[in-house]
C-alpha cells in the first residue's frame, strides 16, 4: 500500500510514467500536444495565484521604440525589418521572476526583459530574460521549478532546502545557477543590464528560407550590478530602487536604450554546431556565432498609469508576425499554450482588447466572440464562422510559415549528452570571471546553500566542481566540508550521487 501511496499520477489518479521529459516527436522535438500530463501541470500552474502573475509579479514598464540600423532582408520577411530607418512603437516590461508584487528589486534573481512590438502585421512580442540561459530545458519541469523557488507550503517563508534540493537534483541548472549567483544575479537597475530571447527563434526570407536566431539586446549604459552588500541594503532601504530609477530617467529625459545584436546560423551550419542550439541551458559562444547589430531599443514615454498599462501588459511569445517563427526548442514550445492560457486566466478571455495588448497597427480581423469584458462591437452583425459567404475576413495564404522537417518515434527523451550541463558553467567561472567575480560568485553562494542541509550542500558543490573543481573547492571549503569526499562525489552519475546523499552519511 505504502508503495501506491507513493506513485505518481495525475489529477484524475492516472499514473504518470515519467515527470522529466515531455513527449516529443523524435529526440529534438516539437512537444506533442497529446503530451496530457505536460499540459495538466502548465494549465493548473497557470491558474495557482489569483489574480498576481504566478512569475515576474513585480516589475516596471515603458513605452518606446525601435530602430532598424542594418539591412536584414535576406534573413527574415517581417516587414517591421524591412528597411533601415524604419522605426516601430514598442511597449517593455521589466520584472523580476520569483518574487510577490510587493518584493524587492534588489532580490537575487533573473529579470524579465519583455517587448511588445506594435508592428504593420500584428503585435510581435518577444518575451526574454536579462540572462541567456535558463535552469532548465524541459517545461515539465518548470512548475516544480518555480515552487522552490517560492515559499514553503508548511511555514510561507523561502526554504534554503528546497531551493538548492531541486537545483542538486538537475544539474543542468548549473549554468544559470552560477549567472545568478554572481553580481549578475542582481542587476543594478534595469537600464543597466542586457536583455535575451534565451530561446533559439526561426527567422525565414521572401524565397522560404529559413534561420535559426537569438536575440541579444545589449544596454548602452554599461553593465552594473549590485554586491551581496549592496542588494541587502537596497531591499530595506529603498525595495522600489529599480522601478523608481527607470521612471525618473525617462522623466528627466535620459531615455534608456539598447542596442540589438542577433546571432544567426544557417540550417547547415547549425547541423555542424557544437552545441544544441535548442538547449535553453546552453548559449552560442560568441567566437562561433559572431552576433550581427541590427537596430536599437529606446524607451522615451512613462506610462501615464501603472495598473492599466504595466499591470495589465500581456505578452505570448505565440506573437509571431510572418518572418519569424518558433523552434523545437521544449521550453519555447510550452511557452507558446503557457503564456496566452495565464493571461486568459488573469486577465480574461479578451484581454488582446485591453489597449496596451491591443494590435495598434494592424487591427483584430477575427471570429473570435463574446466572452467576460467584450468591450468593442462583438463583431456587430458580421458572420462568426468560417468560411463564409457574406464577405468576411480570410485566410492570406501568403502568409504561411515555411515547413521544416520533423520526425521520429513519440517518447519521453531524456537529454542525450549529460556532460554538455558543466562545461559552459565552467568556461564561465574560468575564463569570462575576474577574481573578483570568482570571490563574490563563492561568497553569495556560501551565504545561501549554507541554510540548506549538508547532504545537499555536498550534492549541489559536487555539482559545482564537475564544472570546475577550483570552483566546487573553494564553495566547499567555505561551507566546512570534507573536499576529498565531494570529490568522490563528483565522480559519480548523478543517480548514484542523490542515492549516497541521501543516506544519513552527511548530516
Amino acid at each position: 500500500m505504502t508503495q501506491e501511496k507513493n506513485k505518481l499520477t495525475t489529477a484524475f489518479g492516472i499514473p504518470v510514467s515519467n515527470d522529466q521529459n515531455s513527449l516529443t516527436a523524435g529526440r529534438r522535438g516539437p512537444v506533442l500536444l497529446q503530451d496530457v500530463h505536460l499540459l495538466e501541470k502548465l494549465m493548473h500552474f497557470d491558474r495557482e495565484r489569483i489574480p498576481e502573475r504566478v512569475v515576474h509579479a513585480k516589475g516596471a514598464g515603458a513605452h518606446g521604440y525601435f530602430e532598424v540600423t542594418a539591412d536584414v532582408t535576406k534573413y527574415t520577411k517581417a516587414k517591421f525589418l524591412n528597411q533601415v530607418g524604419k522605426r516601430t512603437e514598442v511597449f517593455v516590461r521589466f520584472s523580476t521572476v520569483g518574487g510577490e508584487r510587493g518584493s524587492a528589486d534588489a532580490a537575487r534573481d533573473p529579470r524579465g526583459f519583455a517587448v511588445k512590438f506594435y508592428t504593420e502585421e500584428g503585435n510581435y512580442d518577444l518575451a526574454g530574460n536579462n540572462t541567456p540561459v535558463f535552469f532548465i530545458r524541459d517545461p515539465l519541469k518548470f512548475p516544480d521549478f518555480i515552487h522552490t523557488q517560492k515559499r514553503h507550503p508548511a511555514t510561507n517563508l523561502p526554504d534554503a532546502d528546497m531551493f538548492w534540493d531541486f537545483l542538486s537534483l538537475t544539474p543542468e541548472s548549473v549554468h544559470q545557477v552560477t549567472i545568478l549567483f554572481s553580481d549578475r544575479g542582481t542587476p543594478a537597475t534595469y537600464r543597466h543590464m542586457n536583455g535575451y530571447s534565451s530561446h533559439t527563434y526561426k527567422w525565414y526570407n521572401a524565397k522560404g528560407e529559413h534561420f535559426w536566431v537569438q536575440y541579444h539586446f545589449k544596454t548602452d549604459h554599461g553593465i552594473k550590478n549590485l554586491t551581496l552588500a549592496e542588494s541587502i541594503r537596497l531591499s530595506g532601504e529603498d525595495p522600489n530602487h529599480a522601478t523608481r530609477d527607470l521612471y525618473s530617467a525617462i522623466a528627466r529625459g535620459d531615455y534608456p536604450s539598447w542596442t540589438l545584436e542577433m546571432q544567426i546560423l544557417t540550417p547547415e551550419q547549425a547541423n555542424d554546431f557544437k552545441w544544441d542550439i535548442f538547449d535553453l541551458t546552453k548559449v552560442w559562444p560568441h567566437a562561433e556565432a559572431p552576433p550581427i547589430r541590427i537596430g536599437r531599443l529606446v524607451l522615451n514615454r512613462n506610462p501615464v498609469n501603472y495598473f492599466a498599462e504595466v499591470e495589465q501588459a500581456a505578452f505570448s511569445p505565440a506573437n509571431l508576425v510572418p518572418g519569424i517563427g518558433a523552434s523545437p526548442d521544449k521550453m519555447l514550445q510550452a511557452r507558446l499554450l503557457s503564456y496566452h492560457d495565464t493571461h486568459i486566466h488573469r486577465l480574461g478571455p479578451n484581454y488582446h482588447l485591453i489597449p496596451v495588448n491591443a494590435p495598434k497597427n494592424a487591427p483584430e480581423r477575427s471570429y473570435q466572440r463574446d466572452g467576460f469584458m467584450r468591450v468593442d462591437d462583438n463583431g456587430g452583425g458580421g458572420p462568426n464562422y468560417w468560411p463564409n459567404s457574406f464577405g468576411g475576413p480570410a485566410p492570406d495564404p501568403a502568409t504561411e510559415e515555411p515547413p521544416f522537417e520533423v520526425g521520429g518515434l513519440a517518447g519521453r527523451y531524456p537529454y542525450r549528452f549529460p556532460n554538455d550541463d558543466f562545461v559552459q558553467a565552467g568556461n564561465l567561472y574560468r575564463k569570462v570571471m575576474t577574481d573578483t567575480d570568482r570571490d563574490h560568485l563563492v561568497g553569495n553562494i556560501v551565504a545561501h546553500l549554507g541554510n540548506a542541509q549538508k547532504r545537499i550542500q555536498y550534492r549541489q558543490a559536487a555539482i559545482f566542481f564537475k564544472a570546475n573543481p577550483d570552483y566546487g573547492r573553494r564553495v566547499a571549503e567555505g561551507l566546512k566540508l570534507d573536499v576529498s569526499e565531494l570529490e568522490r562525489l563528483a565522480g559519480m552519475t548523478q543517480e548514484d550521487r542523490a542515492k549516497a546523499t541521501d543516506q544519513g552519511t552527511y548530516s
